[in-house]
């Protein structure tokens, strides 16, 4: 059989055939990206009366958000220090909330609306891929919420020898994202959203009380506009496009296997990643039959083939019995890092804009889509710590990172030499 190049979950969830309409001459409000973000966003706005068209320049739903691995964290990746450091205890403490906050309202908003997506919370096993790693990662158990799992424990998590214990967080889960968005894109139609694939922005001209947002099919009129473009930011917006770093995650699927290795492998049906700097994460799927692996698989971007052998080698590694299976699914996906590994919210202007997800999207792409919806309200509900630090570039960036391979080799270097 063929190895397919499209997403595995699109299997059972293929993307919505929406056909494109005509772009109205004006609405209250443009959002651009049919994503988790711009969903979220255009749901609160059309819930609070306003008109909203969405804007995507491919398929609905394309990007990342039916590309993921479908685990779900708290999307905070700096360390309280590293925040206090920077930005004082106070806010450091706030921006750190949010990560819980975001889970929270994910689960709440799915439970709500009765999107049926697979979602539980089942907690997450964290490799220590050397010895030095596991004494890190053990301070960081406090016997509730993280877990200390040493490597003589390590086979209650997971099936593999290879790690030297690791940890596990127990508020961590998951979902299937083909039918979360799914689910999210039947809400906001039914709210009577205008949503319109194939309908590239090429530009926006702001003006005093209005915005003109140019597309490939003519222009639309608005007050506000909200960009949650993320991993796929382009020109049209360049001033969000030299704040975010694009990086390609790469995703496989294995074929059905039989329960007693998936009960092997994955005792408790958690969600997997380990320590190093270039991380693999990885899980069963939804219905436990399949091993779904990610990762980086290469210091640059990598076509579907040299990206599946790669990751096949490495997930083989870690699962030794795995060697004869074979791989029928790979695919990826560009997230979006920022320079300061945090997610960021604001606006310029009639501009808002909620991007910078850092790998860990689902829930925080949800939770700032929908507070950016709430902001072009006028709703005080819409404010985050996460709209308060500037959102910073680097000289002489402006979209491409250049940089990337050199930076994603040196890592895999320190990662070989476990430092």
């Amino acid at each position: 059989m063929e190895l397919k190049t499209t997403p595995y979950w699109w299997d059972t969830t293929p993307l919505a055939q929406i056909e494109r309409g005509d772009l109205p001459a004006r609405a209250d409000a443009v959002v651009i990206g049919s994503g988790y973000t711009g969903l979220h966003a255009a749901l609160q706005i059309a819930r609070g009366g306003r008109s909203v068209v969405v804007l995507e320049k491919g398929r609905i739903g394309e990007g990342c958000s039916t590309r993921n691995g479908g685990q779900l964290s708290y999307s905070i990746k700096p360390s309280l220090r590293e925040l206090t450091a920077k930005h004082g205890a106070e806010l450091a403490a706030a921006i750190r909330a949010e990560g819980p906050a975001s889970l929270a309202f994910l689960g709440e908003f799915i439970k709500t609306e009765s999107i049926d997506c697979d979602y539980r919370l089942c907690g997450r096993f964290d490799g220590a891929a050397t010895a030095r790693a596991w004494v890190e990662m053990n301070h960081e158990a406090d016997g509730e919420s993280i877990i200390s799992v040493p490597k003589d424990r390590q086979r209650e998590e997971i099936g593999s020898d290879w790690y030297h214990g690791g940890i596990v967080h127990r508020h961590y889960g998951a979902l299937d994202p083909g039918r979360y968005h799914a689910g999210l894109l039947a809400k906001v139609l039914e709210a009577g959203v205008t949503v319109l694939p194939d309908c590239s922005v090429i530009a926006m001209d702001e003006g005093s009380n209005d915005v003109v947002v140019r597309t490939q099919h003519g222009s639309i009129t608005t007050k506000d506009v909200v960009v949650g473009t993320n991993g796929y930011t382009q020109e049209a917006t360049p001033w969000h496009r030299e704040r975010v770093i694009p990086i390609g995650s790469y995703i496989i699927a294995t074929e059905e296997l039989s329960a007693d290795v998936m009960d092997r492998l994955f005792p408790k049906n958690r969600m997997h990643c380990d320590s190093r700097r270039v991380i693999y994460y990885y899980r069963a799927s939804p219905n436990r039959k399949r091993v779904l692996f990610g990762g980086r698989a290469a210091a640059g971007e990598a076509g579907a083939k040299v990206a599946a052998a790669r990751l096949r080698a490495e997930m083989v590694r870690l699962f030794p019995e795995l060697e004869s299976v074979r791989i029928t699914h790979s695919w990826m996906g560009f997230v979006a890092f920022a320079f300061d590994k945090l997610a960021h919210a604001g606006a310029r202007g009639q501009i808002r804009h909620a991007m910078g997800y850092c790998g860990s999207g689902i829930g925080m792409a949800s939770y700032l889509g929908m507070k950016a919806g709430l902001k072009v309200l006028g709703d005080p509900a819409g404010e985050t710590p996460l709209m308060t630090p500037n959102f910073p570039t680097r000289p002489f960036y402006k979209g491409d990172p250049w940089f990337l391979p050199a930076a994603v080799a040196g890592y895999r270097m320190l990662d070989r030499l476990g430092l």
